[in-house]
């Protein structure tokens, strides 16, 4: 067993006992049976531990005021035996078997330097963070996009750049982004891959939701210095977002139940947003386009001819074997 495995898998988790276990099963469910998963936790007082301890799982412990986004990813690397690294947040689950090879098969080309893949929400997701799935993550993959967009919720990098140039531990989020921008300056790709697919579930409050866009404001500010997000930005996105969620609602027949929550949801976005830059400076169109302004979505219907994992299946064989231990 001193082979390595065909890839390093690093799951951020902080009390997710409701999901770890989810993703863990969907992980021993891929085609790709060789890898080695390792949680870095940040002091879970609930059942997380215990929960993944019942999978193949390396346990790595980072203290909570120790945490950001980047540190605990670079401790769980630090552990990586793999040439390639997979991100996986501990609220996600991979909707197909073939999600890890999907993800990792772009690095046969050796000028790709990361990936990352579709996300999608749930039933208790927010149809205006729906929305920002389909806008984020496409339906069509890009072999080799032009901006360093990314998201460490479902990515994978070659493990021998980050030992050139680590996460960045300083910033209060986008690591990932930061991460992307240093592979294309240099000379790395960025493949998206839209077969690579998750289920991302957020159970956010209102305050979440603007402590999360605060933060991403935040950090944004300090990967792009010179770039800003004015009040004019603020009401500006606000109100085009909006108005696009609720046509897309209305088109879907379910405005009446959309309507406020489309409202709220958009608010604390933006006014996070706004909070997290707070100082001047332009803010380019291309990363407008990329990061904030809406756009009509074409649905593309994508059917794959590979099978779902059957979840309540799975869960359901892995509860009746340890009944039987």
């Amino acid at each position: 067993m001193s082979q390595k495995p065909v890839c390093s898998i690093i799951i951020r988790a902080y009390n997710e006992e409701s999901h770890i276990e989810k993703l863990l099963a969907g992980i021993t469910a891929q085609t790709v049976k060789d890898v080695q998963i390792i949680l870095v936790d940040s002091g879970s007082t609930d059942r997380t531990i215990a929960r993944a301890k019942q999978f193949p799982v390396e346990i790595v412990n980072i203290r909570p005021d120790e945490f950001t986004f980047g540190r605990s990813l670079n401790m769980g690397i630090t552990q990586a035996k793999a040439d390639i690294v997979v991100m996986a947040s501990a609220h996600v689950y991979p909707v197909y078997p073939d999600w890890l090879a999907s993800l990792i098969e772009p690095f046969a080309d050796e000028t790709i330097g990361l990936t990352f893949g579709k996300q999608r929400g749930c039933d208790t997701t927010q149809f205006a963070e729906h929305q920002i799935f389909h806008q984020w993550f496409p339906d069509r993959s890009v072999r080799r996009q032009a901006t360093p967009f990314c998201n460490n919720a479902n990515a994978a990098i070659r493990r021998s750049l980050w030992e050139q140039h680590p996460y960045d531990e300083a910033l209060p989020g986008l690591e990932d982004l930061a991460f992307g921008k240093w592979v294309q300056e240099n000379g790395f790709g960025i493949s998206y891959v839209a077969e690579a697919e998750v289920i991302h579930v957020h159970n956010e409050s209102l305050d979440g939701i603007f402590n999360r866009y605060r933060r991403e404001g935040m950090a944004f500010k300090q990967i792009y210095p010179h770039e800003t997000f004015s009040r004019r930005d603020l009401y500006r996105l606000f109100f085009q977002n909006i108005f696009n969620d609720w046509r897309e609602s209305g088109r879907q027949h379910r405005l009446g139940r959309d309507f406020w929550n489309i409202v709220r949801f958009r608010w604390y976005q933006f006014s996070g947003t706004y909070q997290g830059y707070k100082q001047s400076g332009p803010l380019t169109w291309q990363l407008k386009q990329a990061f904030y302004y809406p756009h009509e979505r074409v649905v593309q219907v994508s059917e794959r001819q590979v099978e779902p994992i059957r979840y309540h299946e799975l869960l359901e064989r892995n509860d009746t074997m340890d009944g039987k231990k």
